[in-house]
Formats: structure tokens, sequence, C-alpha cells
């Protein structure tokens, strides 16, 4: 069974860093890829079989947060927010956990490297890998 994937992130290098490494992931299949949460929102309805968004919270038009609040009771799917606010580093990270968490989020992972982290499958791939993982088992 393939798990289908949307990809939430405004930066294009982000986006091909996060494609390449779930394309290298067996299962895992990723069906769009919106630059913003609006986009996001309004591509929900094409993919009622969504198994996971990856969800960046620094965005245009309408950023994860907000996204966050809105998708939750739209779609099933498993929200993993990816951002670098949620670094251990960033002032606000602990703060910006828990309002993810209560917006929603079904898991959180900081970017290793800032908001374009193109070291993000050495630094975080397994990690990410291991709660995907753990969702697909649960569903």
């Amino acid at each position: 069974m393939t798990h289908q994937i949307m990809i939430v992130d405004d930066s294009v290098m982000m986006r091909v860093v996060l494609r390449a490494y779930v394309n290298s992931l067996d299962g895992f299949d990723i069906v769009a890829t919106p630059d913003n949460g609006k986009k996001a929102l309004a591509q929900l309805v094409n993919f009622p079989d969504l198994a996971f968004i990856l969800l960046d919270l620094e965005m245009p038009e309408m950023d994860g947060f907000d996204f966050l609040s809105i998708a939750r009771s739209k779609t099933k799917a498993k929200i993993i927010v990816l951002s670098a606010l949620l670094a251990p580093d960033y002032p606000y990270a602990e703060k910006n956990i828990e309002r993810c968490k209560k917006l929603g989020a079904d898991a959180v992972i900081s970017k290793p490297s800032g908001t374009v982290s193109v070291d993000l499958a050495d630094k975080r791939g397994e990690h990410l890998l291991q709660v995907m993982q753990n969702f697909v088992e649960q569903l």
C-alpha cells in the first residue's frame, strides 16, 4: 500500500529536498506540493486518502498555524510540522511546539539548519521516517 503525502512549504529548495527524501522511501507517494497553507487547503478536497501532510510554519498568504487551525477539521491526514521555528535554539520554540499541538499537529520536527535545511535527510530523515512509520502502523 502506498501512502499519499502533501508537502506544504514556500521554499522551492525545501520542497525539492523533501521530495528527494520521500521518493527514496518505499510506500510513500507525493501527490501535491503547494507553497502555502491557502493553496494546501484548496487541494485537500482532491486527496481524500491523504495520509500525511509535511507542513512548514513560515509561509506567505497563510502560514502553518492558520492552516492547522482549519485543516484539522477537513482532513484525517497526519500533520507533521517541519519548521525552523521549532529548533531548540529558537527563542520561542517551546511556545510554537505547544501551539502546533493545540491546533492539531500530530508531530513536530525542527528543521536542522534553518528555514532551508538541505541536510534534513541526513540530520532528521531517520526521525521523520520513524514518525511516519509509527503512524502507518496505527492506520
